[in-house]
């Protein structure tokens, strides 16, 4: 098949001159709109395909040469989004750090106080050695009196090591209770925990309400009907992890899917109206419900309750999540269908 090889690998942040059709229905409406034009007309001009990436190093490097009032405007609009994964990490791994420079010092200070135990065994054996000799009273109370000297001069060295290994300790516990707090991935099911997820809600409530797009919540856990039956811990937590590792295979890159605890799980589904995401859930529950768990010597066919919400700028983080609740607890009454709308308006 015959084509025209394109050369990608250099950049030329020029403004295109290149005119791109119009697509009809679609007109910039704002200094944005038609910025975002421009970069696409630069990339289109360099022969590069307008990946996101692409058009990342673009955004920042041609408006470098736009007015202020735009730059003003951009800014403002990227603070709204702003993502503050790097600064966290970079502080995760300062505090890592620290954690590790204290794992450090208890280790050499448990090497201190190995060695000082040793010392204090050497001493035992020398002076039972000097009290096993024919002594006389006054040498027998000198060699006493000599090991007294030892055991209290190692027994001071002894106490200041301990305060010191005490003290280490307990800020290596908090170093590593800080790391915990500072975390965003839940170990025990592989996606973001409930800190994360909240922490975008709040952002998303937020571009919510300035670009006034719609956005929507899906809460769901396995059904307690299912638990009931099953009666077994251990199996409904495999049971859980499972779900876990299908809501990953399944979501948007976009989407972010996050335990909020107890084996519930909540995904925010970015730029998606309530039909959309009644559409998801439908798949959902498709996907889990075609998914077996082998239990014994049963196969046991999983199932899910899962509750829908729109993320409504008026409403906070908790009584967004408060609507999710009520969608998957009237869900469970539900005999015909899994899942159930609660919306906030």
């Amino acid at each position: 098949m015959a084509g025209t090889l394109r050369s990608r690998n250099r950049i030329n942040t020029e403004e295109a001159t290149v005119e791109v059709p119009a697509i009809e229905g679609l007109e910039a409406t704002s200094d944005v709109d038609i910025y975002a034009q421009e970069i696409l007309d630069s990339l289109i001009a360099n022969n590069l395909p307008p990946t996101p990436n692409n058009f990342s190093l673009y955004f920042d490097r041609l408006l470098e040469k736009k007015s202020d009032s735009l730059r003003t405007q951009v800014h403002s609009l990227l603070e709204l989004e702003k993502n503050n994964d790097t600064e966290n990490s970079i502080q995760l791994e300062q505090t890592l750090k620290q954690g590790f420079s204290s794992i450090k010092g208890i280790l050499g200070a448990t090497a201190n106080l190995y060695k000082n135990m040793s010392l204090m065994t050497k001493i035992l054996e020398q002076r039972k050695k000097d009290l096993g000799s024919n002594l006389a009273a006054e040498e027998v109370v000198s060699v006493i009196t000599t090991l007294e000297g030892d055991v209290g001069k190692l027994n001071s060295i002894l106490k200041t090591q301990s305060s010191q290994m005490k003290s280490i300790y307990n800020d290596t516990a908090k170093i590593v209770k800080k790391v915990e707090n500072d975390t965003i991935f839940d170990n025990q099911f592989g996606v973001y925990n409930k800190r994360y997820l909240l922490t975008k809600l709040e952002q998303e409530i937020g571009l919510v309400k300035e670009f006034n797009h719609t956005s929507s919540l899906i809460m769901l856990e396995l059904s307690k009907n299912l638990k009931k039956s099953i009666n077994n811990e251990k199996a409904t937590l495999l049971m859980t992890r499972t779900i876990s590792k299908l809501l990953l295979k399944t979501s948007r890159k976009s989407d972010i899917v996050a335990h909020y605890g107890k084996g519930v799980f909540l995904i925010l589904l970015k730029h998606t109206d309530i039909n959309s995401a009644e559409k998801a859930s439908e798949r959902l529950c498709d996907l889990v419900s075609n998914s077996t768990f082998f239990l014994a010597d049963r196969d046991i066919a999983l199932k899910i309750s899962i509750g829908v919400t729109n993320i409504d700028a008026n409403y906070s983080v908790e009584e967004i999540i408060v609507s999710a609740m009520h969608g998957i607890e009237t869900a469970y009454t539900k005999k015909d269908i899994d899942y159930c709308v609660s919306l906030r308006s």
